[in-house]
């Protein structure tokens, strides 16, 4: 049964092109409100409500309950759409006016919001702009707004399009009409959801390493040139390292490249579990991983990275699987429990000869060559003048 709006004779058409006092508006306001609620109630009476979803709005039914906020200020209109909405599987909730919805929004857990346009203290209009425009840590300001309007109120609905509003209804309309409507704000609010979620995936895949779950390397580019710019600023110092994976191309071939992955997962690992929060672990390369320490002078630098020296040479890092485990012999299934060392190089801003980030890097490069050239496994400092120190060498003691 389709419930429309009458069709007006001609001496009410001509009236209504007329300019209208406070009391014709009024007036004006309550026959529609009038309308409304009878093409509705008849519409509900001349047929059954549809209790799912799934009959109204196909596979919108297979999603979660969504919350819609109703203002309206006609108590009557107001439970007449709440009611529709409840009825077809909503989680409604009502406001009074344009500053209760407002305030109510801003608490968050709504996925739409259907505003009467005229209402007290604050217009629908008024009250879709505010909202539109809130911010916060939980609330993004994307919520769908639908408006209501009367059919003769065309300045309000252009208005309403040009502050964000979603999508509109007039009064009086079907009950169809009114869920088509909210059920194309709750794609809008799907849609954006899914791309929040993308840019968010995207953010997590430029910031970390999927790997280690390190930090990236455009991470560590841009984090490296804020905190150099910071010890810089404050006079504080900025240590950092450098470390080698020794021979994971040999564990690679020992145990296969999945293997060779749990290595480098397991020495993230190490690392994390012996610097601070605030600390930043990056992956620098294949099997580099870089050490920033703010505000650490010398003496710290070389204890942290002494601890993750020998904290890496003490782990047993399984190559073992769930098939090779169930394997009769382990060296046949290739299964391989191995230790694994690894070369550090240090340097520290400011000393002589480190006044630039780019002098770091260079100084930490030369670091590592060093205690690569001379064997691996082994801690070496870059100190003033370009002179390489190596506090400690050979295996580190277990």
């Amino acid at each position: 049964m389709s419930i429309s709006d009458p069709k007006p004779n001609g001496p009410v058409e001509r009236a209504r092109a007329l300019p209208l006092d406070d009391s014709d508006s009024d007036l004006t306001r309550e026959r529609e409100s009038t309308m409304l609620r009878a093409a509705m109630a008849a519409n509900v009476a001349g047929q059954r409500i549809f209790h799912s979803l799934d009959e109204r709005l196909g596979d919108d039914a297979h999603e979660a309950i969504c919350r819609v906020l109703v203002a309206d200020d006609d108590e009557a209109t107001r439970e007449l759409i709440a009611s529709t909405l409840r009825a077809s599987g909503y989680d409604v909730e009502v406001a009074t006016d344009g500053h209760e919805a407002v305030e109510l929004v801003a608490r968050g857990g709504f996925d739409v919001v259907l505003l009467d346009a005229v209402m007290p203290r604050m217009s629908g209009v008024d009250a879709c702009r505010t909202i539109k425009g809130l911010r916060g840590d939980d609330f993004t300001g994307d919520v769908p707004v639908a408006m209501i309007f009367a059919k003769t109120d065309t300045k309000s609905r252009i208005e309403a399009l040009k502050i964000g509003a979603d999508g509109y209804v007039c009064k009086p309309f079907e009950q169809t009409e009114l869920l088509v409507c909210v059920s194309s704000a709750l794609r809008t609010k799907r849609a954006q959801d899914a791309l929040r979620a993308t840019r968010a995936r995207l953010e997590r895949l430029r910031s970390y390493d999927e790997l280690t779950g390190a930090h990236s390397f455009a991470f560590l580019h841009d984090r490296l040139a804020s905190e150099f710019e910071k010890a810089s600023l404050h006079a504080e110092p900025l240590a950092c390292c450098i470390l080698d994976v020794d021979g994971l191309k040999v564990q690679n071939e020992r145990g296969g490249r999945s293997h060779g992955d749990r290595v480098l997962s397991g020495i993230v690992e190490v690392i994390k579990s012996s610097v601070r929060d605030t600390d930043i672990v990056a992956r620098y390369g294949g099997d580099e991983f870089f050490v920033m320490l703010p505000a650490t002078h010398f003496a710290g630098s070389l204890v942290v990275a002494s601890r993750i020296w020998r904290d890496v040479a003490a782990k047993t890092f399984s190559g073992s699987n769930a098939a090779a485990s169930r394997a009769s012999n382990a060296d046949q299934a290739g299964v391989h429990d191995a230790h694994v060392t690894v070369s550090v190089g240090v340097a520290l801003y400011p000393s002589r000869d480190v006044r630039t980030k780019e002098a770091l890097l260079g100084a930490l490069e030369a670091a590592l060559l060093e205690a690569k050239r001379k064997g691996g496994n082994r801690l070496c400092v870059f100190q003033q003048e370009g002179f390489i120190y190596t506090p400690s060498a050979g295996a580190p003691e277990i």
